[in-house]
This record gives C-alpha cells, sequence and structure tokens, in this order.
C-alpha cells in the first residue's frame, strides 16, 4: 500500500492524517499528533507569526505556526507579523503577495512555511502523496478556485508531495460517514469550517466490492464560525469600546464611525491598528467623544495587546453558549472590565442573518440534487459550528431529528481524505 496523507487544511485549524502501511495497524488511519508543553492535541491552528532575530549570522527572519506562532506573537508583544485565517486569500485573485520583512511572500510561500512547521512539530516525514480537502465555495469576493487549486498545489510540491489529489470537504466527511453504513442511503452533509460552510448530497450504494458513490449536489456559503464569533464581537465587545457612542464636532453631534471597529473581525489586526491613523484619531476622539471612558477603554485595550485574549474570552463564551441556555464574556485585562452575560436566545437572533444564508444554501443543493427533505436518509453534520444548538436546530426541523447524526466533528474530513487515499481510484472522489 502506497503511504499516503490526508491534509484538512481549515480557516482556523488543521488535521492531518495518515495511513499506515506497516505493522499491526497497516491500512489503518490515524491521526498526525501534536505536543505543545505536555498538551496533546490533533487539530493544529492555522496561524503563522514571523519575526527577525539577531545571531551570529546577523538578522534574519524566522517562522513558526500553530500555538508556537500564537507563544511567540504574546511573547513579542505584537512585534511581529501575525498571520491568520490565511486560507481565505486563496482563491482571491485580489491577493497576490504580501511583503513580511522586505521579502514578498505569495500565498503558496505562505501556505509551504505554515505545512513545513507542521511537519517539524510532527515529528515525521511525509509521504508523496497527499489527499488534499478542500471548501466547495472558497471564501472572499468573486473566489477562483482554479488560481487556488494551483496556489496549493504550488504550496504542497515545495513541501515534497509529488501525488495529489483534490477532494470536497463535505464529500471527505461524506465518505467517513459512508464507513458506518449498511444499507444504500441519500446523504447531505454539511461541513461548518471558520471560513466556509460547504454542503454535499451524495448517494452510497452499499456492495460487495464495497462502496459505490454518485455525487448529485455540491454548494457552499462564505458563511461560517468567524461570522459567529464576530456577532459576539460587534455586539459585546466593540460597544464597551465606543461602538455606538457619539461626539461632538464643529457644533454637530455625530457617531462614532463603525471603521474603527471593522478591524475586530481578526484579532491579530488590532495590534497593526496600535501604529495607525485609526489609534492617533482615537487619541483625538478622547477629548471629543460624548463617552470618553469608552474611548479610552479602547485605547487601552489596544495598548495591552490584548488581541488574542479578546478571541480566547470570545470562543469560551460561545463554547458556554454551546452547552447551556446562557453564557458569560469575561474579558478583563489592562483596566478593561466586561463581565457581560448572554443569553442563547440573544446569540441566536445575533447570527440570524448567517442562519438565513446557512437555510439558502441547503435549498440550492437539494435543487441542485432535485430531492427534497423526505428523500435524505442520513444528515450528516460536521465542523466546529455543528455544535451550535441552532445551527442544529435548522436542520432538525427541516429533516427531523432521527435523521441528524454528528461525530468527530473536527477530525472527520481529514479521516475521510485519507480513507480515499486508500482507494484504488481515488479520481473518482476527487475533482
Amino acid at each position: 500500500m502506497t503511504l499516503s496523507i490526508g491534509l484538512d487544511f481549515g480557516t482556523t485549524n488543521t488535521v492531518a492524517t495518515m495511513v499506515n502501511a506497516t505493522g499491526a495497524n497497516n491500512g489503518q488511519v490515524e491521526a498526525v499528533h501534536f505536543s505543545h508543553y505536555g498538551e496533546a492535541f490533533d487539530a493544529f491552528r492555522s496561524v503563522l507569526c514571523f519575526s527577525e532575530t539577531d545571531d551570529d549570522r546577523g538578522r534574519r527572519t524566522t517562522v513558526d505556526a500553530g500555538p508556537w506562532a500564537i507563544d511567540q506573537f504574546v511573547e513579542l508583544a505584537g512585534d511581529c507579523r501575525f498571520i491568520q485565517s490565511f486560507k481565505t486569500f486563496a482563491a482571491s485573485p485580489l491577493f497576490t503577495d504580501t511583503l513580511i520583512y522586505n521579502r514578498r511572500l505569495k500565498f503558496e510561500d505562505l501556505l509551504s512555511a505554515f505545512l513545513k512547521r507542521v511537519r517539524t512539530h510532527a515529528g515525521i516525514e511525509f509521504p508523496k502523496r497527499v489527499v488534499m480537502g478542500r471548501p466547495v465555495s472558497f471564501a472572499g469576493a468573486a473566489p477562483d478556485a482554479e488560481l487556488a487549486r494551483t496556489r496549493y498545489e504550488a504550496a504542497l510540491r515545495a513541501v515534497g508531495f509529488e501525488e495529489i489529489h483534490h477532494v470536497y470537504e463535505p464529500v471527505a466527511a461524506a465518505y467517513f460517514f459512508a464507513q458506518r453504513l449498511n444499507t444504500d442511503a441519500t446523504i447531505l452533509v454539511a461541513d461548518f469550517g471558520g471560513g466556509t460552510s460547504d454542503f454535499s448530497v451524495v448517494r452510497f450504494t452499499v456492495g460487495k466490492s464495497g462502496l459505490d458513490y454518485k455525487p448529485l449536489a455540491h454548494t457552499g456559503v462564505g458563511v461560517a464560525g468567524d461570522a459567529f464569533d464576530y456577532r459576539i464581537i460587534d455586539r459585546v465587545v466593540a460597544r464597551a469600546f465606543g461602538k455606538g457612542s457619539e461626539f461632538m464636532s464643529w457644533g454637530k453631534i455625530l457617531p462614532v464611525p463603525n471603521s474603527y471597529y471593522t478591524k475586530f473581525s481578526r484579532w491579530n489586526e488590532l495590534s497593526v491598528m496600535r501604529h495607525s491613523r485609526d489609534y492617533r484619531e482615537l487619541q483625538d476622539l478622547v477629548r471629543e467623544s460624548l463617552d470618553p471612558d469608552r474611548i479610552r477603554a479602547f485605547l487601552a485595550f489596544l495598548d495591552a495587546d490584548a488581541g488574542y485574549a479578546m478571541y480566547r474570552a470570545v470562543s469560551a463564551a460561545k463554547m458556554q453558549l454551546s452547552q447551556s441556555d446562557e453564557g458569560t464574556l469575561s474579558l478583563h485585562v489592562a483596566g478593561v472590565d466586561i463581565e457581560r452575560k448572554i443569553k442563547r436566545t440573544e446569540f441566536e437572533t445575533w447570527i440570524a442573518p448567517e442562519l438565513a444564508e446557512i437555510n439558502a444554501c441547503v435549498d440550492r443543493a437539494l435543487n441542485e440534487a432535485g430531492l427534497n427533505e423526505t428523500q435524505i436518509d442520513r444528515v450528516f453534520l460536521t465542523g466546529g459550528s455543528s455544535f451550535v444548538p441552532a445551527v442544529r436546530a435548522q436542520f432538525e426541523s427541516r429533516f427531523g431529528a432521527p435523521k441528524i447524526e454528528t461525530g468527530d466533528q473536527l477530525v472527520s474530513i481529514a479521516y475521510g481524505l485519507s480513507l480515499i487515499g486508500r482507494e484504488q481510484d481515488i479520481g473518482r472522489w476527487a475533482v
């Protein structure tokens, strides 16, 4: 058997799985494991941190990834280039490169640097074959899927992969789920990532030779977990820092511009904001604001470079809301004190526009497949946002609770990719 790796490169996390070629576990799929200060994990954060260091060879640029990149970012108090959610640039013709310490790096340079650090921290050698997941619809305005494919392949070859297969992420999740089937079934797979939500309708036939597969529909939308996070930030954190407040200018009362708060969508951008024109304008705004304490709190937050602390607080609150009817956003840093209870019903109202977009995307999948809800036998929900009760409730309402199944939400795609990698004819699953 050819050793292969399944690679689920996500907006938020990346998971890799490998097929064993020798020993008692020959042919079995296992996740690639990592350990950060004694804490074991399989989902590797999709972030990079570039910094400059001086040694006996002079000044040089170093890079790290995952939790080690976050450590570096925090230790250097933002005096570095931190990059997150860079998968969202994969299909963008507008993104050509970014300047990092006088060197222009393309998307494929970022991805190859990331994968090399993944390999190093895993302490393994990658095989020559990779089955790479890709979303049905890439994030961003007017995404170019062929451009993303070209960039992916350039990065993968730079790491040493020679045989590359691309598979839709929800198809991989469907294949993983289908391992438990003992009868024919038409399955809707809903994959909720950090940047996109993808849906596939697949017909599986169980025969003597294994699973037969017929894809019926693939749809996607650029709405997912990051958008849910931003709703909490926008409704709670940004308002504690003056969003919605007013200031006096030339005798007129005007609203504080929302543009100051757009960078909250990516917490690392707040570090850049400390050295920007926006920061200087906020300093001036303190004198004119009708609520100067909130603007001062915003400045103190930026001075403390507390974006990552905010991200962790928001993630914790969202997790609480997935487990109970109420959660608390607790953020206490640099004199900034936010202790805000959030009811689940309140949160669900905030994310209603995103839920509507997800529902409309499911409509498109069913229409493309030429099916209605009663003709779907099973619904498999995967990805981090499948834990959000409002998301699950939406599918239960449409398809009926008995049809809904979940499990291994963070690793199902990667496992499916490696399982497909065992197939003699990978091409029938690939795109």
